[in-house]
This record gives structure tokens, C-alpha cells and sequence, in this order.
């Protein structure tokens, strides 16, 4: 599992720009044609100025809202803590690695033949289990079951199918013996609408800021 789970860090650009006046398309009844200036308010977001009068442009998101849960327990409800808190320690991992995953197979397929690929790999591969493997082995095991799950969310691929797909069936079978000897399996699929109903609550409510 530790060969699959690596991070990858991005650093954020801020772009701005002033776009070039443009004519608005008049009707009939316009005496002269009017000017739109377009640009963007430092560091808040794009702003339209349409006769003097300054329109703020944004995308929102979809939002979800859900009703409060019940806890027929007090272990119920402490269960439920504890996924909220690993969700929040992992979803952020699930993510990257979803983004290697992508960006890899895409480099890879650039290259000439199966030997370079292979040794792209190798060598992603050992840079970035040194890098994160200290990391990593801060995970409790059931974080680490945890994450195997969120990766299946953010790639729709079971664990044992990125394996399969980069490093061949021949270690996509190994990893997934030494799993079981843990009780975990790498073909473990995510379930939003059954048993990771919860995770898949906690998921959003992470993403929407709420915790």
C-alpha cells in the first residue's frame, strides 16, 4: 500500500490581466456605443464594469445539504467523530494521488517504448516512496483502509487495479496476499450509497469547508 500512496505538491500562481475595452452591440435606439471594461479585482475575482456599475463574476459550486443525524449511541456518535477526523487527515492524499496517478499515465504514454516506461516509472516510484514514506507511516491502519477507499473515489479504480494497470498483475496479486494478511483487500470497492454512505457524507462536508 505504501507504493501507492505517495503526495504530490503543487504552488499556486495568481494570473491578472486587463482585458481590451470591446463595443457592446447597439440597438436601434442607442445613441452611441457603450464600453465594457473587463479585469480583475486583486486577489477577490473578476469584475465586469457595465455603464459605471461594477458586476463581480464567480462560479459557485454545487452545494449539498444534509439533515442532521441521529446517533442511536454515544459510540455512534464518537465513531462518526473519528471519520470525520480521518477523513480530513486523508481525503487531502486521496486527491494528489489521483492527480499522479493522471499525470503519470499521461507521461508515460509520451514515451518511445515499454523500457523507458518502465524506468520512468522505477524511478518515480523509488523518488517518491522515499520522499513520503515517513508520512505515510503515520497513517493508523484503518486510515490506511480508509485512503485505499478514497483513492477508488477519486479515480473510480480499485487499489488493486492501479497496481495492476502500472506494475502488472505479478505485484497487483503480491500486495494484495500481503493486504488480506491484514484483513484488507486491494479490490475493495467504494460504495457511496451502501456501506460508505457516511464516508461519502463526510467527504463532502469536508470539501464544502464545513469541518
Amino acid at each position: 500500500m505504501k507504493r501507492i500512496v505517495q503526495l504530490y505538491l503543487f504552488l499556486a500562481a495568481a494570473f491578472v490581466y486587463n482585458a481590451n475595452a470591446q463595443d457592446l452591440i447597439a440597438d436601434n435606439t442607442t445613441p452611441a456605443k457603450q464600453k465594457t471594461t473587463i479585469y480583475l479585482l486583486p486577489n477577490v475575482y473578476p469584475a465586469v464594469v457595465i455603464d459605471g456599475d461594477t458586476v463581480a463574476c464567480m462560479s459557485l459550486h454545487d452545494f449539498i445539504k444534509y439533515s442532521p443525524l441521529r446517533f442511536a449511541s454515544n459510540r455512534e456518535q464518537v465513531q462518526y467523530t473519528k471519520l470525520i477526523r480521518d477523513v480530513r487527515k486523508t481525503l487531502p492524499y486521496a486527491k494528489e494521488i489521483a492527480v499522479i496517478i493522471t499525470e503519470t499515465y499521461e507521461y508515460m504514454e509520451t514515451l518511445p517504448d515499454d523500457k523507458a516506461r518502465q524506468r520512468h516509472l522505477n524511478q518515480m516510484e523509488k523518488y517518491l516512496y522515499d520522499a513520503y514514506k515517513p508520512k505515510m507511516s503515520k497513517l493508523t491502519r484503518s486510515q490506511g483502509q480508509l485512503l485505499m477507499k478514497l483513492v477508488d473515489r477519486e479515480t473510480n479504480s480499485s487499489s488493486y487495479h492501479i497496481v495492476d494497470a502500472f506494475m502488472g498483475t505479478g505485484k497487483a496479486v503480491t500486495y494484495n496476499f500481503f493486504a488480506s494478511l491484514f484483513g484488507n483487500s486491494l479490490k475493495k470497492r467504494y460504495n457511496p450509497y451502501a456501506e460508505d454512505r457516511l464516508t461519502e457524507r463526510a467527504c463532502v462536508l469536508v470539501e464544502q469547508g464545513v469541518f
